[in-house]
């Protein structure tokens, strides 16, 4: 196994990450309200309703 990893290209292998906000929960709940403030969440719905719709459709049996 630790073969393989030699015969990897340099860019796949990563080597250090620079972290600039270490604050993931703040990240997750910025991330929500503008998911909710934007209104895609709305278009999350209608498409798993129109999604279910099409597929008991389109079902046989």
């Amino acid at each position: 196994m630790s073969q393989l990893l030699w015969h990897l290209p340099v860019n796949l292998m990563v080597l250090a990450q620079t972290i600039t906000d270490p604050d993931l929960m703040g990240q997750i709940q910025k991330s929500w309200s503008h998911f909710i403030q934007t209104g895609q969440v709305w278009a999350l719905l209608i498409g798993l309703v129109i999604g279910y719709m099409i597929r008991n459709l389109t079902s046989y049996g």
